[in-house]
């Protein structure tokens, strides 16, 4: 491992759907801005390898540490989250456990929907904005490249992703199942990040039938998917006009506090708000009015058990592709951790050769030199080649046999 990650161990510390609700992810949701904020705290502390992941369904820090409690904290820190209600729903990985959860991220089978390859895209995004803050050492950036591998694999020989259910596509199925073509409704679109712009390229595609606009905080954004979708846009000046003339508001704004309240929605005309955010960006408020229906990213989940029974079939054959590449991940790890030892072990090697054919030169003078020293040679590098694919192939004894070898060879210690 790296100098910043001496006497450190690789967690990954977080929570999710599983245990923690939608106004709890909200809570310990972090923004952007915190997001960096965060990373530079991390570097003054000497976390010098650290991962923010934070979307609608999970939350986590990766990274090394001493213990846990030091990303815990700064978890807490940069979010409105505390330490008693992370307890309650957190998990906690360590090493090998917390590569492989990684990994399981990128192949969809730890998403809220089972296969849903958004998280994909939002890893990549985790690592690269950890990489340009200077928080990613050479094992996070292993890690990650194997994960997009494996989840490449999962894609190409697996089904697991068929008949897409992602949140977006969630939201579009449940309109369609309950609005009839016959029927047109006025769709607004708020908010065109990732999840916003998806799910109004999914109306577009799906739900022809409908009036569908859009709308942005920045205009120019609009504009551009409008114009891509062939869709209509309007500008963040009317969007309290255009709340109240919808029938159905899909808001996906991200932004830290409710950005449709209860005054900009209609007092009588019956409207389905979809809230795609997290933290809600819909006020909740909204639930309790007679002619709004409110739905959320943990409802519209409900919505996909015949897809979702059909992937779990595929669960088997990811569980074998996760296996493989955390094994090609551990391979990695173990031959980097052994290198310095092979490479002293050679060393020691030749200069018995060395001395060797120096003494049995004086001893015998017609001795031809040359060849004593290549045909010694090549059984030093079959030697250290056995001794490295023994290391790869032993992987849980790794260190043991490392120690073995610098007691018997007297070799200088080397970095773990």
């Amino acid at each position: 491992m790296t100098k910043n990650s001496d006497c450190k161990k690789f967690y990954v510390i977080g929570l999710n759907y599983k245990k923690a609700d939608v106004v709890t992810r909200s809570n310990f949701s972090i923004s952007k801005e915190k997001q960096k904020e965060l990373l530079e705290e991390a570097k003054r502390v000497n976390l010098n390898s650290v991962v923010i992941l934070s979307t609608c369904n999970r939350i986590e820090i990766m990274g090394f540490a001493k213990h846990p409690f030091q990303l815990i904290s700064l978890l807490c820190q940069y979010s409105r989250g505390t330490m008693e209600e992370f307890a309650k729903v957190s998990y906690v990985y360590k090493n090998s456990e917390a590569a492989e959860h990684v990994i399981r991220i990128a192949t969809g089978i730890d998403s809220q929907i089972l296969g849903d390859y958004e998280i994909v895209g939002q890893l990549k995004e985790a690592f690269y904005q950890a990489k340009d803050a200077g928080t990613v050492n050479a094992y996070l950036e292993r890690l990650f490249n194997i994960s997009l591998a494996a989840s490449k694999e999962t894609k190409n020989k697996t089904s697991i992703s068929s008949g897409t259910t992602t949140v977006s596509y969630a939201a579009i199925k449940y309109i369609k199942d309950n609005y009839s073509k016959k029927d047109p409704k006025n769709i607004l679109v708020y908010g065109l990040g990732d999840i916003g712009k998806n799910t109004a390229r999914s109306c577009a595609e799906y739900l022809e039938a409908h009036n569908l606009t859009v709308i942005n905080r920045t205009k120019e954004k609009a504009v551009k998917i409008a114009d891509e979708i062939n869709a209509k846009m309007d500008v963040h000046q009317n969007l309290k006009t255009k709340i109240k003339e919808s029938d159905i508001v899909i808001v996906a704004t991200g932004a830290p506090a409710p950005t449709v309240t209860a005054d900009m929605v209609s007092e009588e005309k019956e409207q389905l708000i979809i809230d795609l955010s997290i933290p809600r960006n819909a006020d909740p408020v909204l639930n309790d009015r007679n002619n709004i229906s409110m739905i959320d990213v943990d409802l519209l989940s409900k919505k996909t058990k015949e897809t979702i029974e059909d992937r779990k079939k595929q669960i088997p054959l990811v569980e074998d592709i996760i296996q493989k590449h955390k094994s090609e991940f551990y391979e990695w790890l173990n031959f980097r951790r052994s290198t310095p030892a092979i490479n002293s072990l050679k060393k020691s090697l030749e200069v018995i050769q060395k001395d060797a054919i120096t003494s049995h030169s004086k001893k015998h003078q017609d001795i031809n030199s040359k060849l004593v020293e290549d045909v010694t040679s090549q059984m030093i590098n079959k030697i250290v080649s056995k001794f490295a694919m023994h290391l790869k192939a032993e992987n849980t004894q790794a260190n043991q046999s490392i120690k073995v070898m610098k007691d018997v060879f007297n070799l200088e210690p080397t970095e773990s």
